[in-house]
């Protein structure tokens, strides 16, 4: 299935030619995907306070390329003109089932570095102007064209006073026009500047890429949370000064000392923990736990019964290794698996959905159920009666019902 959404290339070469190093183009790539999208859908997530979105106007705004974040006002939608504007809905895959599954296309790439998927509906013309991004970005068109403008070189100076990170001086290199199911995949740092030819939907896949800020204040909060960060500064030998206006040197050093055993890095086991539970926070608000926690014989009940467990669109969940036993990582929080149960981490952490099979096998296993009342617990997982149905099989059974 990847080499048709590479173009034929397997996921291997694909890394090695493409991934970080040079855009690629796909032809039809994946059909049908307008036919899990409509405008009044997308407009119908805006409006809500708990999904992030952004209507950019080029024209008509205060000011070119203006953003309103969301919610969206139900009546400005209602009034948008015919061209120049783009509405930009962020994290649409916990919303629509089809692009969760869509996700699963692109498991040849570690799912801690999976974001999410945004959906940008797009009038005439619509557009965000020329800019770069710092991440890697599949850029699905799912209905409507789209001419796509990329360079490699360009002046990295943006334009003033706008509320998007517009490039003031934009030169394309290349040019592609992108028909419903083409897929454009463009590394980070390639300047890119898509305009709408008609209305219609672009899928972007999102990447995470923690920068290295990103990591410092994360370890910093964490280093602040030791039971040492509470010690104070001290100097017990202080002498009287005839410039209360001076910091002595003495005092630089000593807090230097304090500050430098406060951001100690510890051991590398330590780090790797830390990480993990960095990496696997949730973004956009975490999953929503059931209103009624489940006992754990209604949980095996439920092991034993349903057609198995799915992961929850708003969770992130990955695992590291520790010899025979395993650290599982759900939105944050780190899950210590002894030998016995480390089977667990990559069952959990694979596939979003887990088939009945696969966990009435280890029903026996001590701690095995207590972990899946945990996880269902936490909104993180959730029992479905039945397994989704794969897109290609989807989209196989619409073609044989036409």
């Amino acid at each position: 299935m990847e080499e048709a959404l590479l173009g034929g290339l397997s996921p291997k070469v694909f890394l090695r030619r493409h991934w970080q190093k040079r855009p690629l183009l796909v032809r039809a790539a994946l059909p049908d995907l307008s036919a899990h999208l409509s405008r009044r859908q997308l407009f119908g997530l805006a409006v809500r306070d708990d999904v992030e979105s952004r209507l950019v106007l080029e024209r008509g705004g205060h000011h070119p390329w203006q953003v309103l974040t969301g919610p969206q006002d139900p009546a400005r939608l209602r009034r948008l003109g015919p061209s120049h504007w783009t509405l930009l809905v962020q994290g649409a895959d916990r919303h629509v089932p089809a692009l969760a599954e869509l996700l699963e296309r692109f498991d040849f790439v570690p799912r801690w570095r999976l974001d999410d998927v945004m959906v940008s509906v797009a009038a005439r013309l619509g557009s965000v102007g020329p800019h770069v991004d710092g991440y890697d970005v599949f850029l699905l068109q799912a209905g409507g064209r789209r001419r796509w403008r990329i360079a490699r070189r360009f002046e990295p100076a943006v334009r003033e006073g706008l509320d998007l990170r517009v490039l003031r001086r934009f030169s394309p290199e290349q040019e592609w026009v992108l028909a419903p199911g083409d897929l454009l995949y463009l590394p980070p740092g390639v300047a890119h500047h898509g305009v709408a030819l008609e209305e219609g939907f672009t899928l972007s896949v999102g990447f995470r890429a923690p920068s290295q800020a990103e990591l410092v204040l994360a370890f910093a909060e964490e280093a602040a949370r030791r039971p040492r960060a509470e010690r104070l500064f001290a100097d017990p030998d202080l002498r009287p000064t005839a410039e209360p206006g001076r910091i002595a040197g003495s005092a630089i050093r000593r807090l230097r000392a304090l500050l430098r055993n406060g951001l100690a890095l510890p051991a590398e086991r330590k780090i790797a923990d830390h990480l993990g539970r960095v990496l696997t926070r949730p973004t956009g608000g975490g999953p929503e736990p059931p209103p009624r926690p489940l006992s754990q014989a209604a949980v095996r009940e439920r092991l034993q019964a349903s057609a198995g467990l799915l992961r929850s669109e708003a969770s992130h969940v990955a695992y590291l290794r520790r010899g025979r036993t395993a650290l599982l990582f759900v939105d944050g929080l780190a899950h210590r698996l002894q030998r016995p149960l480390a089977f667990a981490a990559p069952l959990l952490a694979g596939r979003r959905f887990v088939p009945r099979d696969r966990l009435r096998a280890h029903l026996s296993v001590p701690g095995f159920v207590g972990l899946v009342r945990v996880l269902v617990g936490s909104g993180a997982f959730r029992f479905v009666a039945d397994p989704l149905q794969p897109w290609s099989e989807r989209s196989a059974s619409r073609k044989s019902a036409g």
